[in-house]
């Protein structure tokens, strides 16, 4: 099973090209980073993680140009996000930054993406909550036009772009996508649609989950099986076990938002699960 790591960087935790050597070093398999632009001081949205929301969501450095830096100083590792906040960007522009990293680390992006909870930090953007899943949708649409060998249009509910040149491609076509949120109809509806597979918070009831999304795939006529990457983990032998039975590849573990000891030590800690 492949082990890889999240954590919550921070411009007060350790940088992202020393973890990523460290990590790379230690045999762990992937990094993905969460994504905030920022968290408005008044609001009414309840942190599903409880109140008050933890520092480091106000502090997080750009997934993007962190991965980008992990990139540089590692050969193997995997990058990722966990997740990107699609609706909060210009999906032209995102096309191009995912396809970027993702020549530049020669294909080892994976897309993780999301819906968010936050309703004031999504409406600062202009998002309009209640579609926000839909608009997902059709931006990831929007930037596979974009990512296709050819020239392809592309026209949307959301947004349209036109034929257009638009290089450099990511390396193997698109990159993985992985979609977040809790487990239902309609997120596995979507995942079938456009997605490779999920990303589960903490992997909690995925005995009963993971057969229904398999389903559900084989019904949308899909060929294989669906990804599923336990997401967060705090982990335990019993627990990496289970999922390994479940058939599940990888899973990615979740470090603290510290300094450059404490994240050092906690790998050490999860070193035996490499």
């Amino acid at each position: 099973m492949r082990i890889a790591t999240t954590i919550f960087l921070t411009d007060e935790t350790i940088r992202p090209d020393r973890l990523a050597r460290e990590l790379e070093q230690r045999g762990f398999g992937g990094l993905y980073l969460p994504e905030h632009t920022h968290i408005p001081a008044a609001r009414e949205t309840p942190a599903p993680m409880g109140e008050p929301l933890p520092r480091e969501y106000g502090r997080t450095l750009d997934p993007f140009i962190a991965l980008g830096q992990a990139a540089t100083v590692t050969e193997r590792l995997g990058l990722g996000t966990g997740i990107t906040l699609v609706t909060q960007h210009d999906p032209v522009a995102l096309a191009k930054q995912i396809a970027t990293l993702d020549h530049l680390s020669g294909g080892r992006f994976t897309f993780g993406i999301g819906y968010g909870w936050n309703v004031e930090e999504a409406a600062d953007h202009g998002v309009e909550w209640s579609t926000r899943r839909e608009l997902t949708r059709d931006r990831v649409a929007l930037m596979r036009a974009l990512w296709a060998d050819e020239p392809t249009a592309y026209k949307g509910e959301f947004a349209s772009v036109r034929a257009s040149f638009a290089y450099p491609k990511p390396a193997n076509g698109a990159p993985r996508t992985l979609l977040g949120g809790a487990a239902g109809p309609k997120l596995f509806g979507h995942i079938a649609e456009y997605g490779d597979g999920w990303l589960p918070i903490g992997g909690r009831g995925l005995t009963e989950a993971v057969p229904v999304l398999r389903r559900v795939w084989e019904d949308a006529g899909r060929q294989g099986e669906p990804v599923v990457v336990p997401y967060a983990v705090r982990p335990t032998p019993g627990k990496l076990a289970h999922y390994q039975e479940l058939g599940l590849r990888e899973v990615v573990l979740q470090l603290p938002p510290a300094g450059e000891a404490e994240v050092l030590r906690t790998l050490d800690d999860f070193a035996q699960y490499v």
